[in-house]
């Protein structure tokens, strides 16, 4: 269960439409005074390098963050607000392929606003001109609740090897008690949490899904979260791959919310076909992950419209080859 590490995948089309959805959904969270608690149940190491070893050994970014970010230059700020943290336990490498490549689709006139918002919140983390380090979700919810003394962060991560590293990357903070790094299973750990004093929570579940329980314990922890809080929102990322565990998922959360009558929002974005190719020697490649989805309980009223015109963009420049989809849905 400890063979996946999310430094592998950093930047990728998957943390394009997970981190761009978070943001969207904090932003309108933290426009409220009252105290907000946030949960990550699989935290990760928090802070990435994409010129680093484990980052380019599957230039995954190169497909999605700086794919995005090479096709909607100079839109996406560079300017560096304040000095960020150096993530920890992470070799950098110097080779070329976590330069943002070329795209043949035209820039628009217009950036959505939340993805603009999602590559000005990339950029502030490198120096200007620099696309090296990139932003887990832990340090993506600090920069939206740092300047909010009553909030608080609490952060699961089970992998011993990647809460290590997040709780160095963490402690680089001088964040104090606003924010806590628990090395345990976040699945279960959410539980003593709920409902939270001040009545207000986020909770960000992405498991690795490498391991087929995940799915159904998804669901397990949904279930329980909304009996023992209802008006929290949740926001669940997950894979769209040819396994009917993944299919079913959704399915499944839409009949959790609309069984305790809570309004839910999916969204979901394709780049590629999820068919088997071939290569020049006749050997069967699988095409990696196409697609994938997050699902909201108790989404903000603002978040359809947002996600609706970020993801229409997302869907033409991170595009490979012709499949390319996105699809906002929502029910009451």
């Amino acid at each position: 269960m400890f063979s996946y590490r999310h430094a592998f995948h950093a930047g990728n089309h998957a943390d394009v439409l997970k981190h761009t959805a978070l943001l969207a959904v904090l932003r309108h969270m933290t426009q409220k005074d009252t105290a907000l608690n946030v949960f990550d149940t699989h935290a990760g190491a928090g802070l990435y390098r994409l010129d680093g070893d484990y980052a380019q050994t599957s230039g995954e970014a190169a497909d999605g963050y700086l794919k995005l970010l090479a096709a909607l230059a100079p839109s996406a700020s560079t300017e560096n607000k304040a000095p960020a943290p150096t993530p920890q336990g992470q070799a950098a490498t110097n080779s070329a392929a976590a330069k943002p490549g070329a795209t043949k689709s035209a820039k628009p006139a217009t950036v959505a606003p939340a993805l603009q918002d999602y590559l000005d919140l990339v950029a502030s983390f490198n120096k200007a001109g620099s696309h090296k380090v990139y932003p887990g979700s832990p340090f993506i919810i600090h920069h939206l609740l740092q300047e909010r003394d009553r909030d608080r962060l609490k952060l699961f991560e089970i992998h011993p090897t990647d809460a290590k590293t997040l709780g160095a990357n963490i402690a680089q903070l001088n964040a104090g008690r606003s924010i806590a790094v628990l090395q345990e299973d976040g699945f279960e750990g959410l539980k003593k949490f709920l409902p939270p004093p001040s009545r207000r929570a986020l909770v960000l579940c992405d498991p690795s899904y490498e391991i087929k329980s995940d799915y159904p314990r998804v669901v397990d922890m949904l279930t329980d979260a909304v009996k023992r809080f209802a008006t929290g929102t949740y926001m669940v990322w997950y894979p769209i791959i040819p396994r009917p565990e993944a299919h079913d998922l959704p399915r499944k959360l839409k009949t959790l919310a609309n069984r305790e009558k809570l309004p839910w929002l999916n969204a979901t974005l394709t780049v590629k076909s999820s068919k088997l190719g071939h290569d020049e020697a006749g050997e069967v490649v699988r095409p990696g992950l196409p697609a994938s989805g997050v699902f909201v309980i108790n989404p903000p009223h603002t978040l359809k419209a947002a996600l609706t015109a970020a993801l229409s963009q997302a869907a033409q420049f991170l595009a490979q080859g012709k499949h390319k989809a996105f699809e906002v849905e929502s029910g009451n």
